[in-house]
């Protein structure tokens, strides 16, 4: 598996697990390190602190974005990978889009529901196309 589909993974641990606790994910993760527990590479450190730096403004276009369903609606997996995946389109000079794209659906694939991949694909692939006028 390569590096940063590792750190993309451990990021949504971090991401859902916090939420789940419901506390900060950048304390979770400071914790993480100081315990000697933290993500080894510095991407995963990256994606948390990125995700919650720019949630504000994720959380609005994931509203938008996706059709008939609240972000409290939808599982906490897809919401916390499609939090990773617009940090990524909109935010990561060096990831391409369609990259992006295809780590978010892996991610649901293996770890959400059998209509997460789709739904997953069909938000960011609209974000992807339309990042230009956002």
């Amino acid at each position: 598996m390569p590096a940063r589909t590792k750190a993309r993974k451990r990021a949504l641990d971090i991401l859902y697990a916090a939420e789940m606790r419901r506390e900060s994910p950048v304390a979770a993760l400071d914790r993480a390190i100081e315990a000697g527990e933290g993500p080894t590479n510095e991407y995963t450190s990256v994606l948390v602190r990125g995700v919650v730096e720019h949630q504000t403004r994720i959380d609005e276009l994931l509203s938008s974005y996706s059709e008939a369903w609240t972000i409290e609606r939808m599982p906490a997996v897809d919401r916390n990978v499609l939090r990773i995946g617009l940090w990524e389109i909109l935010y990561a000079e060096d990831v391409p889009d369609s990259v992006a794209v295809a780590e978010a659906t892996g991610l649901v694939r293996q770890l959400s529901t059998d209509e997460s991949p789709g739904f997953v694909n069909g938000i960011l692939g609209n974000v992807q196309r339309n990042k230009t006028s956002l």
